[in-house]
């Protein structure tokens, strides 16, 4: 009974400190705001638990003996505080600890605290009627996790709709409001609500301005679902009520006052979007105005307040009636004012509000002052006037940034609306013939839109946003991107101008601008949109092009052009991109307004005005770097696409079109000519175009019909005159413009290049019919490769006059005599009886060859396709004349002269170091030597002693002062023409450039004959000669790639191919001399030149890989030489001389300490051909055994295990292997004497020696010789082995007992 009676004493007590103490804690919340707005201290709050309780009423009853006594040192703590700012904020500091020590007391919920209720609360307020609400809710509106905030609104509004449903079904509610009150009383018009909804809605506004987590947009949500979902509260009382407890007072600063702002932003909006002005609004609307009017007077507050402020009235006005909106919403007290300010102040969030209210009313345009033109249109709104005026409004949208503004996304709206079905055609932006075929109203339908556009990008993106900061910029190009998904093809040009593509390219070129990132993903996003829509890519790839004079991508470092042009995988997406391409060439767009020459018109004041306007144009017409751009990107399409054969053709042609017109052609008479036998319209620049450019087409012409050829795969007959053949296309092609009367060649030709082109254009035509003929033959591939050369030659003709008449000349009469035709037969042809003292395969090959040094790589295409047709019956001569040209020396004439005394002396061009001993001197070769037979072989009767040996210099006069004319011709015409050039240049440094070139151009035609002719005789031939021009230093000086490409043609299409030469026509006479001079080329050591300066590392480093390639080669070539003598099978008898020469390089090996004969290249042949180990066996064991070096007879033990391996595994033992020891038997006896007696000092070398006997000695258990190998050796060699091999000789004696 006595804790009932102190707990009703209690109440009385906390609801007069409450009631006293209400206004100061409203006046201190005003001073420093808590987080979520609650209202707590050690006067307010209670515990669940009695010892809390107890406390707290120790604390009430002190407080209310001691409050008169504590008012005096409070005022005298103010009024000392005032001079001591610091003193205020330490004890304001303390009081929020004690707060939220008490509040943690309570384990995290949060309960009404009013009074000492503990057990007795529940009763107490059932007694009163109402159901409990529990006020922990408030926490959990302020939780980070959305789903926490959304249950405890849900929950708050469920329990205070018990709560008032209860209180309105009271009778006597002055009796609930007298016994239980939340806060004190005030005059806030909230009668009609219970003391618990009163409590919760000055808590909810208080909560929207905490900054503390979520506690903003959780209290906004509980205020908008209690607001919508109890009627009681009144609407008036209610936005009175926010202003007062938000109001900003003269103390508040900095985030005091922004926290109170948002807090009535965030209140205002929650109001808006419960529905209640709706709902009321049918019966009394004076609350919108009202509430329009608040709204707005806070948004001039703060500019940040304005364009959220804008969108609480837009979502209100959304769901107005039209009249209401009129009515109420525009006439609002202070709306005109604002607007009319809005121009001069730069308020764009003004002019978001006018915009979406005018697209939902019509009303008088001057109730928005002057933001909207007063006959309002999208044209009106767009004009460069108004658009004008409008600039400040725009230009102060940044203030958001990054953030866009949302007037922007209104405007994209009303600029770029949505596309429509009927206007679908010219988002495409094919230019075909839909586009004339569009009726007069969608016509102008996108011209208004075009014309828009252009205004508003002239004015506000290009003068105003591009014209000022860094992020004025930024938004002109989030304008962009805004812009993007509705923005038609036809648009997209005045998009992406001038100005728009300088300033990306200028962020982009420096890396450190402070927008580059922004551009990054600015092309990274603009990449994406054109993934998938070829009209948007090409006319953005021909917007960076044309503004950037075709180098966007190389000032800027990026390739984002080269990914645009990939991107093509559609015939539409190709000739879309061709036709744009050729109009830029053209420069259609600057000469649109002029009238074309739609016939050929011998006017001459037609002529005279095209001059005229010549200089006009190239003012203003694109320039010939962004016109080579052109010529060479519509070839390169091709490189990335997947068509099929037919449409591939068809992109193929027009673009093959485009290049001949503009390469081979120029019109006399005006800019376009008519042709009715192709039924098509050719047009020419109106600026004459330069040579370069003729050039250039000329050039993308060749590789066009070269790569065309190339994806042709295996010839197949046409079903048609010229079906997917681009050559008889261009051939037919080129002979209709040439007969047309105003157009004409581009150059004057002179008549003897003339002639030859009329020549070569009869002999493809007759090579096209004999082909069209010869059905699936291999006549018909080398006709079709042929005739492409031919094309090439016609080209190059024009390209270069004069320089390629003779060769055409030749290739013609060589193609006459191969495919003979009567109709070619004419009696102009003064070659015809020079060539009969030749063969006409001989003239052929050199006709090729003379073209290669200087052609273009198209040419050197097709003539390798021809080579590779016709060299399965090239002659040895032939193949001997492209042989002599790769072993032609590269070291200048005057330096061998020079050099001979001391090549005679050193005789090694290998820089191979003789070896000194007299065996060597007397076979007095060389590692460069090559066999003089052999040569004589090899070689024809031309030039004598071409294959002598390559350390042997060539004369000079020899190599090309005596050769008459045809012996030139029949190497090499341009060869010759380089000779001359070495003997008038200083250095010789260009002559040694072409050379080499030249050299590896026959090399690709040498490796053509290898991979078609693998395994006949001439392949022996050819090893021959590029192993001798890869031996000779001054055959590959200076050139390591020719070194490479010699040696990959030797490894890839000899050594490792699966044919080689057989049969009787490889003579073993040949093979012997090959085989002597690789072995001795194999063990050759690296010679250091004695000179008084000490070589650079970097040369001594070439000299040593120059040296271990040879060395390999060496290796590889032995290998292959003895793989061909294997396959034939010869007699032992025959061999004779293959092993002797084996055995000489045996004996160098054992014998000879400067022999550099590696043991594995030794090993390696005894493994691949046991019948050389078998043959060795015993001269190597006796060479073993009275070995000079230690080193070696050590060495060459490895080389007899070598030999016995295959024997070793075998158990039941082989007769041709125990034949083979037995008759050898004394030498391994004498051998392990030679081993046990005299062993190696060196520890390794030892184990070396006892492995090996330990493996004979098993060898002998296998085969039963055992005892008759310890019966020959001496007892002295007994106690030797028994002391130097120890268990393994043991074992051997204990199985012979």
């Amino acid at each position: 009974m006595s804790s009932k009676k102190r707990s009703s004493d209690s109440v009385e007590v906390d609801n007069h400190k409450i009631d006293s103490n209400s206004d100061k804690l409203r006046k201190k919340m005003k001073k420093g705001k808590k987080n979520d707005g609650e209202i707590t201290n050690p006067g307010d709050t209670m515990s669940d638990d009695k010892a809390s309780g107890e406390h707290l009423r120790k604390r009430l009853k002190n407080g209310k003996k001691d409050d008169g006594e504590r008012a005096k040192p409070k005022n005298h703590d103010n009024s000392s505080s005032a001079d001591k700012p610091m003193e205020r904020k330490k004890k304001r500091k303390a009081l929020d600890k004690e707060k939220h020590r008490v509040a943690s007391d309570d384990n995290g919920e949060v309960k009404p605290k009013v009074a000492n209720l503990e057990v007795k609360q529940a009763e107490n307020r059932s007694s009163n009627g109402l159901p409990e609400f529990h006020i922990g809710v408030f926490k959990d509106l302020g939780s980070a996790d959305v789903l926490v905030r959304e249950a405890a609104a849900e929950r708050l509004v469920m329990e205070l709709q018990e709560v008032q449903k209860a209180y309105d079904m009271l009778e006597n509610k002055k009796d609930v409001e007298g016994e239980v009150k939340l806060e004190a009383e005030k005059n806030d018009g909230l009668n009609n609500c219970a003391p618990s909804v009163r409590y919760a809605i000055r808590r909810l506004i208080r909560g929207v301005s905490s900054s503390r987590e979520c506690a903003r947009q959780g209290f906004a949500l509980g205020l908008t679902m209690l607001v919508g979902t109890v009627p009681s509260i009144a609407l008036d009382s209610l936005l009175t009520l926010i202003v007062d407890l938000l109001e900003v007072s003269s103390s508040m600063k900095g985030q005091e006052i922004k926290d109170c702002l948002l807090g009535r932003l965030f209140a205002y909006g929650s109001l808006a979007r419960s529905g209640r002005l709706i709902q009321q609004s049918a019966f009394d609307s004076e609350h919108v105005k009202e509430f329009t009017s608040s709204v707005i007077s806070l948004a001039t507050k703060k500019r940040y307040l304005q364009e959220p402020a804008v969108v609480i009235i837009l979502q209100l006005s959304e769901k107005l009636p039209v009249e209401i909106v009129l009515k109420q919403v525009l006439e609002a007290p202070g709306l005109l004012e604002w607007f009319e300010g809005a121009i001069e102040a730069g308020n764009p969030d003004a002019l978001l509000l006018a915009l979406k209210l005018k697209e939902k009313i019509v009303a008088d345009n001057k109730l928005f002052g002057k933001l909207l033109p007063d006959s309002y249109s999208s044209g009106t709104l767009f004009s460069a006037d108004h658009l004008s005026t409008l600039a400040n409004c725009f230009k102060e949208s940044t203030f958001c940034q990054p953030r866009v503004h949302g007037v922007w996304p209104v405007l994209m709206n009303i600029l770029l609306p949505a596309i429509l079905p009927q206007h679908a055609d010219s988002a495409i932006g094919l230019n075909s013939a839909k586009k004339h075929k569009k009726n007069r109203k969608s016509s102008s339908y996108d011209e208004d839109i075009q014309k828009n556009l252009q205004n508003f990008w002239d004015i506000i993106i290009e003068r105003s946003l591009l014209l000022s900061s860094h992020d004025r910029k930024h938004l002109a190009f989030d304008i962009i991107l805004l812009a993007l998904p509705r923005l038609p093809v036809s648009c997209i040009p005045i998009v992406f101008s001038y100005k728009i593509i300088q300033c990306l390219v200028d962020i982009l070129s420096t890396k450190d601008s402070w927008l580059y990132k922004f551009a990054e993903y600015f092309l990274k996003e603009l990449s994406e949109w054109v993934s998938h829509d070829d009209g948007r890519r090409v006319a953005v790839t021909m917007a960076l092009q044309k503004h950037s004079n075709g180098k966007f991508d190389c000032i800027t470092r990026t390739r984002t052009v080269k990914d645009l042009l990939s991107g093509f995988n559609t015939k539409s997406g190709c000739m879309l991109f061709i036709q744009n391409l050729i109009d830029m060439f053209l420069d259609v767009s600057s000469a649109s307004e002029e009238p074309s020459d739609q016939s050929q018109t011998t006017d001459d004041n037609s002529e005279i005005g095209s001059m005229e306007e010549k200089g006009y144009v190239e003012t203003r017409g694109i320039s010939d770097f962004l016109k080579s751009w052109v010529v060479d990107s519509i070839p390169s399409i091709l490189k990335h696409t997947k068509l099929d054969n037919e449409e591939k053709f068809c992109v193929q042609k027009e673009i093959l079109k485009f290049l001949a017109v503009q390469g081979l052609f120029s019109s006399s008479l005006g800019t376009e000519v008519t042709s009715f036998d192709l039924d098509e319209k050719f047009r020419w620049p109106k600026a004459a175009t330069s040579s370069s450019l003729h050039r250039m087409c000329i050039e993308q012409l060749q590789l066009l019909l070269a790569n065309a050829q190339k994806g042709e795969g295996p010839h197949a007959v046409a079903s048609g005159r010229e079906a997917n053949d681009l050559g008889s296309y261009f051939m037919r092609f080129f002979s209709i413009l040439r007969n047309i009367p105003s157009v004409s060649l581009f150059r004057s030709l002179s008549d003897e290049d003339d002639k030859v082109l009329k020549k070569l254009q009869a002999m493809e035509t007759q090579l096209s019919r004999e082909e069209r003929n010869c059905g699936m033959s291999v006549d018909a591939n080398r006709l079709h490769a042929l005739r492409y050369l031919l094309i090439q030659l016609l080209l190059q003709l024009l390209l270069r006059p004069g320089e390629v008449s003779e060769a055409a000349s030749e290739i013609r009469i060589c193609c006459k005599k191969l495919f003979p035709s009567p109709d070619l037969i004419d009696s102009d042809d003064e070659e015809d009886g020079n060539d009969e003292a030749h063969e006409l395969m001989d003239v052929f090959v050199d006709t090729l060859l003379s073209l290669l040094p200087q052609s273009s790589a198209p040419m050197r295409s097709a003539i390798e396709q021809v080579f590779k047709y016709y060299c399965d019956i090239v002659t040895d001569n032939g193949l001997l004349r492209m042989l002599k040209v790769i072993k032609k020396d590269l070291k200048p004439a005057r330096h061998q002269k020079a050099d001979s005394e001391e090549d005679d002396d050193d005789d090694d061009l290998l820089e191979i170091e003789e070896a000194e001993e007299s065996d060597e001197a007397e076979s007095g070769d060389t590692t460069a030597d090559v066999d003089n037979d052999l040569l004589e072989q090899s070689e024809d009767s031309e030039g004598g002693t071409v294959g002598n040996e390559v350390h042997v210099k060539q004369d000079s006069d020899e190599s090309d002062d005596g050769m008459d004319d045809e012996a030139m011709f029949r190497m090499d015409s341009y060869l010759a023409q380089i000779f001359k050039e070495k003997r008038n240049q200083t250095g010789g440094e260009t002559a040694h450039s072409q050379l080499v070139l030249f050299k590896l151009r026959v090399l690709s035609l040498l490796e053509i004959y290898l991979h078609e002719n693998r395994g006949k005789p001439q392949v022996l031939k050819i090893f021959t000669n590029l192993a001798q021009a890869f031996v000779n230093p001054h055959t590959t000086e200076g050139s390591e790639q020719l070194d490479d490409r010699i040696c990959k043609i030797m490894e890839h299409e000899i050594f490792k191919a699966k044919h080689y030469p057989k049969g009787e026509s490889v003579q073993l006479s040949v093979l012997e001399p090959l085989l002597e001079k690789n072995l001795k080329l194999a063990g050759k050591m690296l010679k250091k030149k004695k000179s008084a300066i000490t070589p650079s590392k970097k040369k001594q480093s070439a000299s040593f890989q120059r040296y271990r390639k040879i060395v390999n080669l060496a290796q590889n070539s032995t290998y292959w030489i003895l793989k061909i003598i294997d396959s034939r099978g010869f007699p032992e008898a025959e061999l004779g001389r293959v092993f002797d020469i084996l055995e000489n390089a045996l004996v160098r090996y054992v014998d000879d300490k400067n022999s550099q004969l590696k043991p594995q290249f030794l090993k390696e042949i005894f493994r691949r051909w046991t019948w050389v180990g078998q043959h060795f066996f015993g001269f190597l064991v006796e060479k073993c055994t009275s070995a000079k070096s230690k080193f070696r007879q050590v060495e060459a033990l490895d080389l007899i295990l070598e030999i016995l391996k295959p024997y070793i595994l075998v158990k039941d033992g082989n007769d041709e292997a125990k034949e083979m020891i037995s008759v050898h038997l004394s030498r391994v006896s004498n051998l392990i004497k030679e081993l046990v007696t005299n062993m190696p000092e060196k520890q390794a070398k030892r184990a070396e020696v006892r492995k090996f006997c330990g493996k004979i000695f098993t060898f002998l258990t296998s085969y039963k010789l055992s005892t008759q190998f310890l019966e020959s050796l001496d007892p002295e060699v007994h106690s030797a082995c028994e002391s130097q091999i120890g268990k393994a000789f043991l074992d051997l004696k204990r199985q012979q007992e």
